[in-house]
């Protein structure tokens, strides 16, 4: 079997082992005489994997025990709608910053009982930049301040202009998008009141969501809603108010675990930076042959968008690529070009491989 370095934004790359591991389990766990997928959510072998699952996340984030974990069924835009439900109040401002489409995605969630603020946006400038944080014009009394951590599609995150800890929202809970950049490095989680992230780039396969959120947050009456639609209803039915996606759930455990038995968040933080920090001199290195828009200081990590001078070239350059074995590199069709995604899964072999392809393309049209 010969794999591809794959690129992709999402359904993203999963670790060799990881599949070889599922794969056997996906015959019969253990001796249970039943594929993991068949296991009752409530039975104890099932139980036994979302406990496990847990405490291998609360350990690889550093979860306080004031923050509760929930995983949950759908993607990180289900989550945009899910928060102001949960915590506004009918006619109550939430602010947002928009950085990207995602942020901008989020936005649009909003119910029609809250009103919607942008505290700032950098859509002006093509979302190149991040709006600084002294010149966001928060809401006194707002329910909350929504910050995308990483825009996938634009290639920007917040990481770099800020640091750690996250941004002073002047005592206004702070929510986050992390769905691409998650356990990529080490994150502040105290200093967040609700984080979600989509699994399907660093933690596991499409289709569960985790949502990391302050417990004394849930006491919120919000927006009248469905059961299912509560926070505080799903931590009190054990993220299984209704029958969770299992296998998902499962695979993401597999990935907590395989992360930290690699070294953790502080080793993925490493790596991290050495794989797009090669990728980046490739572009920067090239004459301008490759480029990428988005201003230095908040360059993200995990997302590199990248443009071939020559338009033209681009599916030639796609084709070739694939030929040499590597996949996922077509460009969301928002912005076109291409798109490096660098998550965990991926290994800066994979980084080289992609690196020494744009070089020797550059040589045959450059």
């Amino acid at each position: 079997m010969s794999r591809a370095y794959n690129f992709s934004a999402g359904p993203a790359a999963l670790p060799e082992s990881v599949l070889r591991q599922a794969r056997h389990d996906m015959l019969e766990w253990g001796d249970a005489g039943a594929s993991i997928v068949e296991l009752s959510h409530r039975g104890p072998e099932f139980m036994q994997v979302a406990a496990q699952a847990e405490g291998d996340l609360r350990q690889l984030l550093s979860v306080p025990d004031s923050h509760a974990v929930l995983f949950l069924a759908g993607g990180a835009t289900t989550q945009q709608a899910l928060v102001p439900l949960n915590f506004a109040a009918e006619g109550q401002v939430a602010d947002y910053v928009v950085s990207g489409h995602w942020g901008l995605t989020a936005l649009r969630q909003l119910p029609p009982q809250v009103r919607a603020h942008v505290a700032a946006s950098s859509e002006a400038g093509g979302f190149r930049d991040i709006p600084p944080r002294d010149q966001w014009q928060l809401t006194p009394g707002a329910a909350y301040v929504h910050v995308t951590a990483n825009e996938t599609i634009h290639g920007v995150e917040y990481r770099p202009a800020w640091g750690d800890p996250a941004p002073d929202t002047a005592g206004v809970p702070l929510v986050a998008d992390f769905s691409s950049s998650i356990a990529s490095e080490p994150i502040g989680i105290d200093r967040y009141d609700v984080i979600y992230a989509g699994a399907q780039k660093n933690l596991g396969p499409v289709g569960v969501t985790i949502v990391i959120v302050r417990q004394s947050l849930l006491d919120r009456a919000g927006i009248p809603r469905a059961d299912i639609f509560s926070y505080a209803s799903h931590l009190k039915g054990e993220s299984m108010l209704n029958t969770p996606p299992t296998w998902n759930w499962y695979m993401a455990g597999l990935m907590f675990r395989w992360m930290l038995d690699e070294g953790g968040v502080e080793e993925f933080a490493r790596r991290s930076a050495a794989k797009s920090a090669l990728l980046y001199e490739a572009i920067d290195g090239s004459g301008g042959f490759y480029g990428n828009p988005v201003a230095a200081a908040v360059r993200s990590r995990m997302n590199v968008p990248f443009f071939l001078a020559e338009g033209a070239y681009d599916d030639i350059f796609l084709a070739g690529a694939r030929e040499a074995g590597l996949i996922g590199l077509k460009g969301h069709r928002v912005l076109g070009g291409m798109r490096a995604s660098l998550y965990n899964a991926m290994p800066i072999a994979g980084v080289r491989a992609l690196v020494d392809y744009m070089q020797a393309f550059q040589r045959r049209h450059g």
